[in-house]
């Protein structure tokens, strides 16, 4: 499908040669007024608009601002239409976000050219966008099955979390719980950075996170380490990327919580009730869970019954009580999440 340009401009003539122009290779609506344009936006969303400057009730610099107070609108391309030349008006436009001037009386060709590089340079940049994403998702992915690779008792621990965590997540969302905390943040990427709880695991000993039986005083020390190992880890990767990017904050909370607990008394940090991120609470349940009914070297598997009971009995001691409420309305989705392996 053709993409989708507005002309906005009080001119007949304007919008009637910008069609001629566009119209072979998009699709193009013209506007008489930048009032009718919104009117027109509660419908339809445009890949880009020319927008011309001078308009009566209201002109192109009046338009551009609330375009760009409105999330919804504000990533449309701009392009100015002008008359005027002045250095003074084409800095304030730029400021404000529009991406380029087209001056009238324009050409057919000038005006179809410049469209092509501002609509190329907007797929070039989701498709360099997405290659990155798929770049960072593969790190993850790799990072993770190396820590687990090394655990020889956690096959399929970081696939089952996973899971786990997107079910719960997801409920409290729709449940309306703790939606100022979860509610504007990007929901695949917290999920994917969850793959990282365990990253701090790779500093621990073979001997200690192999070992057959339980384990002493002195090597649980150790063991609860990988906590604070996981964020110095990230932290590493964070310094060295110049930028703390969204999936490493999260994973950097998802790594250094899952450990504690509602009443204070996990590690590392002691935290307690709402002072522990809402990443760390939320993993509690997932990495507990799979723990539980997971069979290890030491210990027998637990039901899936038997699992949900010793959670539903730990809440508002070791877990949190308000998504212990999900966690039950949603047991029988982890039991499933579980059988899938």
């Amino acid at each position: 499908m053709p993409k989708t340009i507005f002309v906005v401009d009080d001119n007949d003539i304007n919008l009637s040669v910008a069609k001629e122009a566009l119209k072979s290779q998009y699709r193009v609506l013209t506007v008489p007024s930048a009032a009718r344009m919104f009117d027109l936006m509660e419908k339809i969303t445009p890949d880009l608009i020319l927008l011309d400057i001078e308009m009566p009730e209201m002109n192109g610099f009046e338009a551009l601002q609330l375009l760009k107070e409105n999330a919804l609108h504000s990533g449309i391309p701009v392009v100015f239409l002008t008359s005027m030349t002045d250095a003074t008006i084409e800095a304030r436009g730029f400021e404000m976000g529009v991406v380029d001037f087209v001056a009238k009386p324009f050409s057919a060709p000038v005006l179809l050219n410049r469209i092509k590089s501002h609509l190329n340079i907007d797929e070039i940049i989701k498709e360099r966008t997405s290659k990155l994403q798929r770049l960072q998702n593969s790190i993850i992915y790799v990072l993770a099955d190396m820590v687990e690779n090394r655990d020889h008792g956690t096959g399929g621990h970081v696939d089952r979390t996973t899971a786990y965590l997107k079910v719960l997540t997801q409920s409290a969302l729709e449940q309306g719980l703790y939606t100022d905390e979860l509610g504007n943040l990007d929901f695949e990427i917290l999920v994917t950075s969850a793959r990282l709880h365990d990253v701090g695991k790779i500093t621990i000993s073979d001997t200690i996170l192999n070992k057959p039986d339980k384990l002493t005083e002195e090597e649980f020390e150790i063991m609860k380490s990988h906590t604070t190992e996981g964020e110095r880890i990230i932290e590493q990767i964070v310094s060295r990327a110049g930028e703390d990017e969204a999936f490493l904050s999260h994973a950097k909370l998802f790594a250094g919580y899952h450990h504690e607990r509602w009443d204070g008394r996990g590690y590392p940090y002691g935290l307690n009730q709402d002072d522990i991120p809402i990443q760390g609470r939320i993993m509690a349940f997932a990495d507990v869970y799979d723990a539980l009914v997971s069979e290890r070297p030491y210990k027998k598997a637990f039901t899936h019954e038997e699992a949900t009971k010793i959670i539903e009995e730990g809440a508002g001691t070791q877990f949190d009580p308000h998504l212990t409420r999900i966690f039950i309305s949603v047991e029988d989705d982890f039991r499933k999440v579980g059988q899938e392996e």
